[in-house]
């Protein structure tokens, strides 16, 4: 205590005071901004650690946007307009009549995203890095008009480095390239790589930029997460591969992911995604004849696209898998390195049980992130109990993101199966009708699980006490990672 002028000032009041306001004024702020389970887990931080939990809220507390961005997807959906009157019609452009399930997600995809189904497309799934990046830098090398590549990693590893030179072969053969990378994942890339490609020619932009004076979001740690590459409109690839080497962060822990190629006229809805994200950064919108030429039809693969992420009014990404999931009839098989489902998904998995689906779901025994890893952890006891068949795939980090639901509907892109893919990052994920892609899927499936321990309930069970802890603990802020 102090005394000025026989006043005494008790600080640890004051500092007590001061604590207790914090939690009172941010206990009306997030009850107001967030919705109950995510202000719980947030208040339970804040409550127990006021001054972290509230700096960590006004960090990464809210995924609202800035009005510049909504000004922008109104432009954005006239041009959607727009494209869709120089489509309608076009003899190459087929939208598939399906029954059941797959016209359930078909209609809902298309509403929540604003993208329709599309035939006559050709898809080829590839599982490994290596040919993958050997395929994507044939076709860069191949290419006349424009290559358009976003990643959420693009590293200054070997991968990145072929790729980056194939982009400088293109640029110098006069084909416009133009590179968008997530700002924090590509960081690296930007700080020595990019100056380079922006020297041969290759225009380079970071997404989603971190600035704590100038933030364009309203979270730091809101990301586009989101892998593409669109050659000449002509040729796409999605799915969960960045471009980075398959060590990427653990040497001994090998990533093994999945993409799809893909040709046909999906690749304008996948080229319409691009142009959007490359315009919400630059102000710029490539909508010339070369960007989306008439479409060729090459297969008999049914296809549509699903973009997310918080520009949308509602989870795009959980209200479909929801619905998929509830729509099931025979079989659901989830393959995620990260799983952290909200209380829908959650339900809709146990729900099916009930109804008599399996529902059987992989994910890497070992974790690249711990506080995520433990939390996914978290989830086994409520998953094994209903009926879910849990696999843990041994023979590294399963970074493959896909749904496969009956003999019908499957779904490959970037999203994980938590809920910062659902709510918070840009995302895109790919939808696939019919059984050529769902049995091409299934095939890979029966790989992983073969390489992957089912796990019991009663092994689950054994775990010492002190794992069991930490994960109930962890999964308790689900919500905040």
């Amino acid at each position: 205590m102090n005394q000025r002028g026989g006043t005494m000032i008790d600080w640890s009041l004051v500092y007590l005071l001061l604590e207790w306001s914090v939690r009172a004024i941010m206990l009306v702020v997030v009850t107001q901004r967030q919705r109950p389970r995510n202000a719980l887990a947030w208040l339970v931080a804040i409550f127990f650690v006021p001054w972290v939990g509230v700096l960590l809220y006004l960090l990464i507390g809210e995924n609202r946007l800035p009005a510049r961005r909504s000004q922008q997807r109104l432009v954005v959906e006239e041009r959607l307009r727009s494209l869709g009157e120089r489509f309608q019609g076009h003899p190459h452009v087929v939208h598939p009549e399906l029954e059941g399930t797959a016209m359930t997600v078909v209609t809902l995809a298309e509403r929540l995203g604003s993208l329709p189904i599309l035939g006559k497309n050709n898809a080829e799934l590839i599982s490994d890095t290596d040919r993958f990046v050997d395929a994507l830098i044939d076709d860069i090398d191949a290419a006349q008009q424009n290559v358009h590549l976003l990643y959420y990693i693009f590293a200054d590893d070997q991968t990145g480095q072929r790729v980056a030179d194939a982009l400088c072969r293109a640029a110098h053969r006069g084909v416009t390239c133009r590179l968008l990378v997530d700002a924090v994942g590509s960081r690296g890339m930007l700080k020595r790589l990019a100056p380079r490609l922006v020297e041969q020619g290759v225009e380079v932009k970071a997404a989603l930029p971190v600035s704590l004076w100038r933030r364009r979001a309203a979270r730091l740690d809101l990301r586009n997460h989101r892998k593409l590459a669109v050659i000449d409109g002509r040729i796409a690839y999605a799915g969960s591969q960045n471009i980075v080497n398959a060590d990427y962060g653990h040497k001994d822990l090998a990533w093994h992911d999945l993409s799809v190629r893909l040709t046909g006229p999906i690749t304008l809805e996948l080229q319409f995604v691009f142009v959007e994200d490359w315009f919400f950064e630059t102000g710029v919108l490539p909508d010339d004849d070369s960007v989306f030429p008439d479409p060729e039809p090459c297969g008999e693969v049914a296809a549509q696209t699903l973009p997310s992420g918080p520009i949308y009014t509602t989870e795009n990404y959980q209200r479909l898998v929801v619905a998929a999931i509830h729509g099931a009839a025979r079989r659901v098989v989830i393959t995620t390195p990260y799983l952290v489902p909200d209380e829908p998904t959650l339900q809709a998995m146990q729900t099916a049980v009930l109804r008599g689906v399996r529902v059987q779901v992989i994910v890497p025994e070992r974790s690249d992130q711990k506080l995520v890893g433990a939390a996914s952890r978290g989830y086994y006891d409520l998953l094994l109990s209903a009926g879910v068949e849990l696999y843990l795939y041994q023979t590294g980090l399963l970074h493959a993101k896909t749904i496969l639901i009956d003999d019908s509907v499957c779904l490959i892109g970037s999203s994980n199966f938590d809920i910062r893919s659902f709510e918070i990052n840009f995302e895109l994920n790919m939808m696939f009708y019919g059984p050529q892609m769902v049995a091409s899927l299934a095939r890979l499936i029966d790989q992983w699980t073969a390489q992957s321990l089912h796990l019991t309930a009663e092994h689950w069970a054994n775990r010492p006490a002190h794992q069991r802890i930490v994960q109930n603990v962890a999964r308790l802020f689900s919500p905040l990672l």
